[in-house]
C-alpha cells in the first residue's frame, strides 16, 4: 500500500471531528458516529484524485457523510440498534437538559427529518446547501424542514416550553 497524499492527511485531520460532530447528531450513538466517520473518509479518499480541491471537498465530504447515513438507515441491514442511551456531553451545565432533550427528541425522529434539521439548523446551513446535501429543491427542503420542525415540537410537548427560557 502506498501512502496518502498529504493533502488528503491534512484534509482528514481538519475535517474528521466536525465529521464527527455531524455524525453523532445524525446517528445519536457514539460508535455508529465513529463507523459513519470513518466509512465517509474512506470514501472521500477513494475519490480524492477526481474532488476538485479548490471548488468545494469540505462540501464533498459533508454529503458524503449525510447520504452515508441515509443509506444505512434505508438498508438497514445492520445487526445494531439503537439504543435509548445517549453518549456523554461535555458543555455548560446549564445548557445539558436542553441539549439532552433535544438529542433525544431528534433520535426519534426518522433519518431524513433528522438530517434535514441537523444540517440547517444545528450545523447552520443555508437552505440551498442543505437542498443540494439532500437531492431535493430549496422549496422541498423549507417546506420538510418546516415540518420536520412541528414533529420535533410535537415530540417535546410541555418540555419545550420549559426548556425555551
Amino acid at each position: 500500500m502506498r501512502e496518502p497524499p498529504a493533502d488528503y492527511v491534512e484534509f482528514a485531520t481538519a475535517r474528521s471531528r466536525p465529521l464527527f460532530r455531524t455524525a453523532c447528531l445524525l446517528t445519536g450513538d457514539w460508535h455508529l458516529a465513529e463507523d459513519l466517520v470513518q466509512e465517509t473518509l474512506a470514501k472521500v479518499y477513494r475519490s480524492w484524485w477526481r474532488i476538485n480541491r479548490t471548488e468545494a471537498p469540505v462540501a464533498y465530504a459533508n454529503t458524503v457523510l449525510v447520504r452515508t447515513f441515509l443509506s444505512r438507515r434505508r438498508r438497514r441491514s445492520s445487526d445494531e440498534y439503537p439504543t435509548d442511551r445517549l453518549p456523554e456531553a461535555a458543555g455548560p451545565a446549564e445548557d445539558t437538559a436542553l441539549r439532552l432533550t433535544l438529542l433525544e427528541a431528534l433520535a426519534r425522529m426518522s433519518a431524513k427529518d433528522r438530517a434535514e434539521l441537523v444540517l440547517r439548523y444545528w450545523e447552520d446551513r443555508s437552505v440551498e446547501e442543505t437542498a443540494q446535501i439532500m437531492h431535493l429543491s430549496p422549496e422541498a427542503v423549507r417546506g420538510q424542514c418546516m415540518r420536520a420542525l412541528q414533529r420535533l415540537r410535537g415530540l417535546l410537548g410541555e418540555q419545550f416550553t420549559d426548556l425555551s427560557r
